[in-house]
């Protein structure tokens, strides 16, 4: 008999992603995140960023697109991303 936590573990991988940032991957749990939590998630795992950094996703026609901390994205295997330090010229 399965037990409700083993269902749970068993939707949650389902739905796990990986994706890139700064060229590391991060595990993403869901079908979409915002660049918040995105950002928490990688710091979580170990990329070298901060919350402030400024989060692009990379695009497949070679440009990016900024990704607001509360912008979500649709998450799918092989997003990948970068972030950056702010620029703090003003």
């Amino acid at each position: 008999m399965e037990t409700q936590q083993n269902h749970e573990d068993k939707d949650r991988d389902k739905n796990k992603v990986t994706v890139s940032v700064n060229e590391q991957p991060v595990e993403l749990h869901g079908r979409t995140a915002t660049g918040a939590e995105i950002k928490t998630e990688a710091i979580r795992q170990g990329v070298h960023i901060q919350q402030n950094f400024i989060l692009q996703e990379e695009l497949p026609n070679g440009t990016s697109r900024i990704v607001g901390d509360g912008d979500e994205v649709r998450l799918r295997e092989h997003l990948r991303f970068t972030a950056i330090m702010p620029d703090d010229n003003s």
